[in-house]
């Protein structure tokens, strides 16, 4: 006897198995349907499989790196290359060059700041210098040569002159008063950006004092009276601060590299300016010039830069 609790006996089972196998045995349609045991066992492994999916695709989507980092990754990077890009200042009243070369200077990576006059742009380059300014000769109320002017008495940044086709008088006037560069109208806004690019390389590092700590740097050259630092285009004389443009530094530089030895006017423009960009001897001597003259307000019997007529220039070690 056993007890009844609602379900058959294993014996039972057992016999309804052996009855069920010998009838599928003796007949060949039931030995293509599937028994009861294997479609169990066929639903258990699809269940198996699929939760294999399931897991194997839920861990595929906690290791996965979300997509929004790579896109923050990108953001940062475009802030970055935004935050150091040069600053030009156009100083013009022509209102069609303004709009023109700023376009184009802003799709080269510049941010540029439009004036039309040289008062506003007087007040905006002693409150918020930029990298590099170009100014028109001829303008209302204050023209480029007096902004130039007041702008050196204060600072060295880099600047080009924009000149009529005919004034040489205004481009030697800008050369002898800092300028470091000149173009004249009209001109091809693809030169004007190779100009830029130029003048801003060798402009980085600023000018900056000479640190006494620096004086066994190889970059900081010493021809007696004459310090120059090329880690930062600084100069000094007898102790007190020089303020170069970057030309004027270059130009010192190549000619104090080696003293005694006369340069070229070539070798001197092939110091300072790149290939690709066109000077001529009279803008090498407005550069001498004007050294000079910044030397001797420090120290009046300067004598440091020797002309050769016909030939070129020499430094002459004190």
């Amino acid at each position: 006897m056993y007890r009844h609790t609602g379900s058959r006996p294993s014996s039972h089972v057992s016999r309804t198995h052996v009855s069920s196998a010998r009838a599928r045995q003796s007949n060949p349609v039931l030995q293509k349907q599937p028994t009861l045991e294997k479609q169990s066992a066929l639903e258990t492994h699809h269940a198996r499989n699929n939760h294999n999916t399931d897991h194997a695709a839920s861990l595929l989507k906690r290791t996965s790196k979300p997509s929004y980092k790579r896109e923050h990754i990108s953001e940062t990077s475009e802030t970055i290359k935004e935050k150091y890009m040069p600053t030009i200042y156009l100083v013009d009243d022509d209102e069609n060059i303004l709009t023109s070369v700023s376009m184009y200077l802003e799709n080269e990576g510049y941010r540029v700041q439009k004036f039309h006059d040289g008062v506003s742009a007087l007040t905006a380059l002693k409150n918020s210098p930029p990298d590099l300014a170009v100014f028109d000769v001829k303008m209302p109320r204050m023209d480029g040569l007096e902004l130039l002017r007041r702008l050196r008495q204060t600072s060295n940044l880099p600047v080009i002159f924009l000149t009529s086709k005919d004034d040489e008088i205004d481009e030697a006037m800008g050369l002898n008063m800092g300028a470091d560069d000149y173009i004249t109208k009209p001109f091809s806004q693809r030169l004007l950006g190779e100009r830029i690019k130029a003048i801003l390389r060798r402009a980085a590092p600023l000018n900056a004092g000479i640190s006494p700590a620096l004086a066994d740097d190889p970059n900081v050259m010493r021809r007696g009276s004459l310090v120059l630092d090329a880690n930062r285009h600084a100069c000094t004389w007898n102790g007190s601060i020089v303020r170069l443009t970057v030309t004027e530094f270059l130009i010192l530089e190549s000619l104090a590299r080696r003293p005694g030895f006369v340069k070229s006017r070539d070798q001197l423009m092939d110091a300072a300016y790149d290939d690709q960009i066109y000077v001529d001897d009279r803008t090498i001597d407005s550069h001498i010039k004007r050294l000079r003259k910044k030397f001797r307000k420090t120290d009046t019997a300067f004598d440091g830069i020797e002309t050769l007529y016909g030939v070129g220039y020499k430094y002459k070690e004190a």
